[in-house]
């Protein structure tokens, strides 16, 4: 799973096909750059100029029809107009089936069974949670030194761009991952990157990416490749390699986890975000609601998922709820339930945010930012809400008392 780059405001409608997220979360969004050093000034005069242009379109209308409505023929010419201009934003957004429902591509480049043995480099960007898994194990296993990160933003035009954000505008936690500029090659932005292997590269510039500092290759741009291989691969150069996500005798209920997660949560509000038919909606909102019952009911008789110590299938689960509040529920319409009114979700995700090293890699203003200001089909105006207060760092922070939810010396069935 991977995130591509996401359209924008500025993305021409005939922009070339499929440059991606491979947001390569293996969720995919996508797309261009704006030369650094105009940047500051394109957009001190683009503010003006928008400004202005919207004074003179308010003043116009004053003029056509006073304080009233405008015609109805205008109303209906301008709703075709938007959602043909929708239809086609989206299908380079999300493509979908013939129902309209939101079909992911894949990851391009896989790991292959030999192991890199040379340096390697992590390329993330904060919005994405499929890149999110891999800054976590990363993080959890102790490879920060190991495998240095470079963390993309996603610009106006949509492409995941790097640049060193001021020190003012940086958290007051230090620890807080923020964006940056390239740190291995100097790109200005993924596709860049991407660019630079052997043979070059055209197709969706996603995060995450493993990339081969020496070989300048991508070695793997699938997240759960990734965080298996962060896992077991580098136990030899991990602070921590001690610690088993996926041990071997859970790896079948792991893996029965994530097929009933991947689809209908991880990409399931992507489905129901992304839906072009309300036909698609439906089934994509049903799915993930009833499979959020039926976690919640297991998760009140199981700390984690697969008993008392945390596992990629948790992780892998924990990087779209985190976000479910702050994004999914309003852009995405999830609006059956905040994961708030669940019994067990929520406490659940405060468990393992309070895990050391797990909430330093929650940049919840750069996920916020990151989709309601450059999802341009789905928030037109680009307007980011205020954070949910049970979102915010001293909420999560809250005792979960789920050390009471320990399996030792009990026997549970699990709903699987």
């Amino acid at each position: 799973m991977h995130c591509i780059s996401l359209p924008s405001s500025r993305l021409p409608l005939h922009s070339p096909p499929q440059t991606s997220f491979k947001l390569t979360c293996h969720v995919s969004p996508r797309m261009s750059l704006n030369d650094n050093n105009n940047s500051s000034s394109s957009s001190s005069s683009g503010s003006s100029g928008s400004s202005k242009g919207f004074n003179l379109i308010n003043n116009i209308s004053k003029l056509l029809w006073g304080p009233g409505l405008p015609p109805g023929l205008l109303i209906s010419t301008v709703r075709t107009g938007w959602t043909s201009a929708w239809q086609i934003m989206m299908s380079q957004l999300a493509p979908s089936d013939p129902s309209g429902g939101y079909t992911r591509p894949p990851s391009k480049f896989r790991l292959s069974r030999q192991n890199p043995t040379t340096k390697l480099h992590l390329y993330v960007g904060l919005p994405c949670p499929w890149a999110h898994r891999t800054l976590i194990v990363r993080a959890l296993k102790g490879l920060e030194e190991a495998v240095p990160v470079s963390v993309a933003a996603p610009g106006l035009d949509g492409s995941w761009e790097f640049n060193d954000i001021p020190d003012k505008d940086k958290s007051r936690d230090k620890d807080i991952i923020v964006p940056s500029r390239d740190k291995v090659n100097g790109c200005r932005n993924l596709k860049e990157v991407y660019k630079l292997r052997k043979g070059g590269y055209d197709g969706r510039a996603t995060v995450p990416v493993l990339w081969d500092v020496d070989k300048k290759e991508v070695v793997c741009n699938e997240s759960y490749d990734i965080i298996e291989f962060f896992n077991s691969g580098l136990n030899e150069l991990a602070r921590n390699p001690g610690l088993d996500l996926s041990p071997v005798k859970l790896k079948r209920e792991i893996e029965e986890w994530n097929r009933m997660i991947y689809p209908n949560v991880n990409n399931g509000v992507y489905r129901c975000g992304f839906a072009k038919s309300q036909e698609a909606y439906d089934v994509a909102v049903n799915g993930l609601f009833s499979t959020l019952d039926r976690i919640d009911d297991h998760l009140g008789g199981s700390r984690y998922l697969c008993g008392d110590g945390v596992t990629l299938a948790d992780i892998c689960l924990f990087t779209t709820l985190i976000r479910f509040d702050l994004v999914y529920n309003v852009l995405f319409k999830c609006m059956k339930k905040k994961l708030l009114e669940f019994t067990n979700l929520h406490g659940y995700i405060r468990d393992i945010y309070q895990i050391p090293k797990v909430s330093a890699t929650c940049n919840f203003p750069a996920i916020m930012d990151g989709y309601y200001q450059m999802l341009f089909p789905l928030n037109p105006g680009s307007i980011r809400p205020v954070m949910p207060s049970v979102c915010e760092h001293e909420f999560l922070s809250r005792p979960h008392n789920r050390e009471s939810m320990s399996l030792v010396g009990k026997s549970v069935q699990h709903v699987l």
